[in-house]
């Protein structure tokens, strides 16, 4: 099975057994639906950053002491008044927090929207590549299927 991976192309695939092609092919399968999971997970993660990064710019607009509502869950919020709009907690995953000023807060999330920005180009090549390795030995089974049938 390696032949199909080296870049030797359908060469390598046309020259599998049946039982060959149907493993390639589920095999492709499975990483092209593992992608696409993992394209929705990226997906999810930039709009909540983009959302993020859009309450801070709409909290630095904020004068101080005015009344805000602070989401405790989506659908909790509570009444708060606003101290220090000029330093914000960034989550940083696994339960940390780290104090930075409005700027470092904007910057943050805005390198890591183009972080998972980078990193979804990146898997849509590999997804695209997989899909089209997918297509290939499918036609090739298929081709391979009519002549068996064809012979017998």
């Amino acid at each position: 099975m390696a032949s199909w991976k080296s870049g030797s192309g359908s060469m390598g695939l046309e020259r599998m057994s049946v039982e060959q092609l149907k493993a390639v092919k589920e095999q492709a399968d499975l990483e092209v639906n593992l992608l696409q999971d993992s394209l929705s997970n990226i997906r999810t993660a930039t709009t909540r950053l983009e959302i993020a990064s859009s309450a801070l710019n709409d909290l630095s607009l904020r004068p101080h002491g005015n009344q805000i509502l602070v989401p405790l869950t989506a659908s909790l919020y509570v009444p708060a008044t606003l101290h220090d709009a000029q330093h914000v907690l960034v989550d940083v995953g696994t339960g940390y927090f780290i104090e930075k000023t409005m700027a470092e807060g904007k910057d943050y999330c805005q390198r890591k929207i183009n972080l998972l920005k980078s990193n979804f180009d990146q898997l849509v090549d590999v997804a695209s590549k997989k899909k089209n390795v997918a297509d290939e030995a499918g036609v090739i089974l298929q081709a391979k299927l009519k002549q068996l049938a064809s012979s017998s």
